[in-house]
């Protein structure tokens, strides 16, 4: 059972995996700055598999009590990941969700990324890893920004992240040739700066070449300065198209520098 007196937890899908015990040590980097606690969230098939799982997860939970001094909250529910993580979630009124990934690699580079599919389905914004926490400066974050007016949606979580890690963003962005993609890109810098500047959060401009793609280029500058986060919207609709042949957001979830992304979904509109 959810436990209701937990305030804003951080949930961590778990599947016993080296990537979810990556997750769980980053969750942990969260929980103790935001004053949180984690819930170790196991989705299995089978109803005769849940009291099993219970029982596996409440004393893997007693160990992370005694090596960090944080006894998660665990949870186990039968049926669809993709829908009971975020049915978790929304119990829960979770704050955040880590989740660890392997990337894309062998049957997922024809069926999609399994994480882009956990995340898009849910309204709280996942910071995907690949690798336990590095020695990347949390404090530098790269924010891409782009045309869709959807961008300016991730601004809040610069606040977010600046009251827990003092945190300097890198605004990185590239020129059209298209007028109107051009403009739009503009107005949602604009926008950043007004946002950050009101807010008096240290920031800098990066304009990027685009002649590799922004994806390439966004994880190479993020890795050349050190950055520690990437900070992406995910897309409103995801086709099968983004998901087999891969979204910008896709490249830059399982990117090969191993950077942790946070991942913000857009509001869905009514």
């Amino acid at each position: 059972m959810l436990n209701k007196e937990i305030n804003k937890p951080i949930v961590v899908p778990w599947d016993y995996s080296e990537k979810a015990e990556f997750a769980l040590l980053h969750a942990i980097d969260f929980a103790k700055a935001l004053n949180r606690e984690i819930i170790l969230a196991h989705i299995t098939k089978l109803e005769n598999d849940v009291a099993l799982n219970v029982e596996r997860l409440n004393l893997r939970a007693e160990d992370i009590m005694v090596q960090y001094g944080i006894r998660p909250s665990v949870v186990v529910k039968t049926g669809n990941i993709f829908d009971q993580i975020k049915s978790v979630i929304e119990e829960c009124d979770a704050e955040i969700a880590v989740m660890g990934t392997h990337g894309i690699k062998g049957i997922q580079k024809f069926t999609g990324s399994w994480a882009l599919k956990v995340i898009a389905g849910c309204n709280v914004p996942f910071i995907v890893v690949q690798d336990k926490p590095s020695e990347a400066d949390i404090h530098k974050i790269v924010l891409p920004l782009d045309f869709k007016a959807e961008e300016r949606e991730k601004l809040v979580w610069t606040d977010f992240m600046t009251k827990i890690f003092k945190c300097k963003f890198y605004l990185c962005y590239t020129e059209s040739s298209d007028i109107q993609v051009l403009k739009r890109t503009q107005a949602n810098i604009n926008a950043a700066v007004k946002f950050l500047e009101g807010k008096s959060i240290n920031y800098e401009l990066q304009r990027l070449e685009g002649r590799e793609g922004f994806a390439y280029e966004t994880v190479k500058f993020a890795e050349n300065i050190g950055s520690g986060l990437i900070i992406i919207m995910t897309k409103k609709n995801m086709t099968f198209q983004d998901y087999v042949f891969g979204a910008v957001e896709q490249q830059i979830i399982a990117n090969e520098a191993k950077i942790p992304v946070m991942c913000v979904n857009p509001i869905m509109k009514n």
